[in-house]
């Protein structure tokens, strides 16, 4: 009697058994193994495409201090955190707004710095900002232009973020050198 039966699928086979599989029960991976793809390579999709962001600290000059390679969706904020551990002690840090948290300024004054950040609009208590100060916050646009006048990194044409981030330190020895 149990022999006539059909699974919902009316194939005649047992529903934990298929048919390329050797063992019952056998199913598919559920992703618990290595991390692949776009994400783990600081590929992120926006409404611009597919995308990188590099962060990055520089000095006075313009020369660069530290990266971080972020996907292109991931929050400003996050990625700061990460990068101010490198933080030179002793110094005026200026930020565009996309780094004005209450989290990142404590990171900057623990460090014995000063955050100089444009407040968001959206924020209800403005901080203190001092916009003859941010106007050394240009360095750091120069060096990005620097930066972007090597092609492959302002294509990125590596896949790979490792080699990715290998080619901008590359560059920045290069603009340290000249």
């Amino acid at each position: 009697m149990a022999r006539g039966v059909r699974d919902a699928g009316g194939s005649g086979r047992s529903a934990c058994r298929g048919a390329d599989r050797q063992h019952a029960c056998q199913s598919a991976s559920l992703g618990g193994g290595r991390k692949r793809g776009a994400c783990s390579q600081a590929i992120g999709v926006s409404r611009g495409g597919r995308n990188t962001k590099v962060h990055a600290i520089t000095d006075r000059q313009g020369r660069p201090l530290a990266f971080l390679l972020t996907p292109g969706q991931a929050a400003d904020c996050k990625a700061g955190e990460l990068l101010l551990m490198s933080l030179p002690v002793r110094c005026i840090v200026h930020a565009d707004r996309a780094y004005d948290s209450n989290r990142i300024r404590d990171l900057i004054e623990e460090q014995g710095a000063v955050p100089n950040i444009p407040p968001k609009s959206n924020r209800r208590w403005k901080s203190c900002f001092s916009k003859t100060l941010y106007k050394g916050r240009n360095a750091i646009e120069r060096m990005f232009c620097r930066l972007k006048d090597c092609r492959r990194l302002a294509t990125r044409y590596d896949k790979l973020a490792a080699n990715f981030l290998g080619n901008i330190h590359l560059a920045a020895a290069i603009m340290w050198w000249l």
